[in-house]
């Protein structure tokens, strides 16, 4: 059977080339970076060394990366740890109605368990985060707003850098979920997001699971969240996993300065399925046709379920996602697209189509062959 992979926001396969550069740490250099003898201390040189790449990659200081074991955990330190190390100073934190569940259950955590107050930002209908709406939510008591670059479910991009500069005008720190952002939209340094702390992770961008970084503008460091030992400079206890650290840093080189996910060659073919879903009756694109990551297109289909269509689709071959790759197995509506103000016999209907690299004009003319009449079976059969 044929397949076709429009689920690259879920994960990417490995690139050859970082898992060349991974091998060696899989076998050759096996030693504990905390061992102080010299099986260990050459795993601390190249760790010391992956930091700095990382450091040069992101042009920030080696001393504010933190190496963790992906986007989920960045969010949680960020986000966990800030709260709790600045609670004296008050216990109001922002975030917005449609961001990750690795940030929005820390967020609802904190002020169902450890007393906080918690504001969640309307989104309109692209799924966009007013700028006027946080400065009105922004009180003397906010110590902390998160805010995602980029959403994984429907590829809206929100205006970070104006959402940072207000918090940083209040004096209020700021966090970034851009695990989707990276490698997909153009980046000079990490300073672009006007934010204190912005998550990582490697396998959305052709690298490995289970690896992924926080930036801390310096001298921020959030209370940890593992304990157990003196690592990451006592911010992440847990020996380090270098074969993934150096696939991560690898990731970073190859694809995020000239995003891997390719503008000139992605744009026309997502906008000729965004034409396919125009000509579809009872389908309706979804989020924002003008400020969304170029790799992503989501939509609605009315008299469905995303269920029955992810089997239909996966019958003829097409791998897709009805929106984050977390919530597998959920019955629940995505909260993003209630968020959005959706009516409620749609809200469960989400399908997304997540394009990478490798993506062919051919696999797009075989989706617009097939999408039509799985929509049609699928909408007879409910």
């Amino acid at each position: 059977m044929r397949t076709v992979y429009f689920d690259y926001n879920a994960t990417t396969p490995l690139d050859p080339q970082v898992r060349a550069a991974m091998l060696p740490f899989l076998n050759e250099v096996w030693g504990n970076p905390s061992s102080v003898h010299h099986v260990g201390r050459r795993a601390r040189a190249i760790l010391d060394d992956a930091r700095d790449r990382t450091a040069k990659v992101l042009g920030c200081r080696p001393s504010e990366v933190v190496f963790t074991s992906g986007g989920t955990e960045s969010a949680n330190l960020a986000i966990l740890g800030t709260a709790r190390l600045l609670k004296a100073k008050g216990r109001h934190i922002i975030t917005s109605q449609v961001e990750h569940h690795a940030v929005l259950h820390c967020c609802k955590y904190l002020a169902k368990k450890e007393g906080f107050d918690l504001t969640c930002l309307p989104v309109d209908r692209d799924g966009l985060v007013a700028v006027e709406s946080l400065e009105k939510a922004i009180r003397p008591d906010t110590i902390l707003v998160s805010v995602m670059a980029a959403n994984n479910e429907i590829g809206t991009i929100q205006p970070v850098a104006e959402l940072g500069a207000v918090c940083r005008a209040r004096g209020v720190l700021f966090h970034t979920d851009a695990v989707q952002w990276f490698g997909k939209e153009p980046f000079q340094d990490i300073r672009q997001f006007n934010a204190d702390l912005v998550s990582i992770c490697a396998h959305k961008v052709y690298g490995p699971k289970g690896a992924g970084a926080l930036f801390m503008a310096s001298p921020l460091l959030p209370d940890p969240i593992l304990f157990g030992g003196g690592h990451e400079n006592e911010r992440r206890a847990g020996t380090e996993n270098l074969a993934g650290i150096i696939g991560f840093v690898e990731t970073l080189e190859l694809f995020v300065r000239k995003p891997v996910f390719a503008r000139d060659k992605l744009q026309p073919l997502t906008d000729r399925l965004i034409h396919l879903l125009n000509g579809l009756d009872g389908v309706y694109f979804t989020g924002s046709r003008k400020h969304r990551l170029i790799n992503t297109v989501s939509f609605l289909v009315a008299g469905s379920d995303s269920i029955a269509l992810l089997a239909s689709l996966d019958m003829e071959g097409i791998c897709a996602s009805s929106g984050s790759a977390c919530s597998v197995g959920s019955l629940e509506p995505s909260h993003v697209i209630r968020a959005l103000g959706t009516q409620p016999d749609l809200a469960n209907s989400l399908i997304r189509f997540s394009l990478g690299r490798d993506s062919t004009l051919a696999e797009v003319e075989y989706v617009e062959s097939v999408l039509p009449r799985v929509v049609s079976r699928v909408q007879r059969s409910q």
